[in-house]
């Protein structure tokens, strides 16, 4: 059984990473009314997240420039409540917000089937992804932007020549084979 969480008036929404270059593991994570969804997500992600949202704000009438960063920053402790796998976006131009729903990574074998569907046939009711939908003020789109762009250029360093992440223990670049 899946869970869905609307957050018409989100206290907070962030990303961020934790562990180290390299082995990093990165969150989305969405705040209001007493509850936090904390989302694993890969570090692309976040970038092509960020990416749209601000073509999206670019699409908008400029409503100011505040920005909020601690709205945008992941709150501990951190408990992944499920893996992201599909995102959805639109606008809500009457309300001047920008809608974000994030579903959960369905797992499925080599017939396309869901894995739980497989395992719980008898229920008639299968769908068992969870779904988290966020209204965001273009201040809060902002700020995710911001702190999203941080986090992935924090990173490891770049090889100039083959364009691969750099370990702290070496790099073993094959343009040099």
């Amino acid at each position: 059984m899946g869970f869905y969480f609307d957050f018409e008036d989100a206290d907070g929404f962030a990303t961020g990473a934790i562990g180290q270059p390299g082995d990093r593991t990165f969150y989305v994570q969405v705040r209001g009314d007493g509850r936090t969804v904390s989302i694993k997500c890969e570090k692309q992600q976040v970038a092509a997240l960020a990416e749209y949202l601000r073509g999206m704000l670019a699409d908008m009438p400029d409503t100011g420039t505040d920005i909020d960063s601690t709205s945008a920053s992941l709150v501990n402790p951190v408990e992944q409540d499920f893996v992201l796998g599909s995102v959805g976006l639109g606008v809500d131009r009457p309300n001047m917000r920008m809608v974000v729903q994030l579903e959960e990574m369905v797992l499925v074998d080599e017939d396309d089937e869901d894995i739980f569907d497989l395992l719980d046939e008898d229920d008639e009711d299968n769908d068992n992804s969870t779904v988290v939908r966020v209204m965001l003020t273009p201040s809060q789109a902002r700020a995710f932007c911001e702190t999203a762009d941080l986090f992935i250029n924090a990173g490891r360093a770049i090889c100039k020549w083959c364009a691969a992440p750099v370990d702290p223990a070496g790099h073993a670049c094959p343009k040099f084979n």
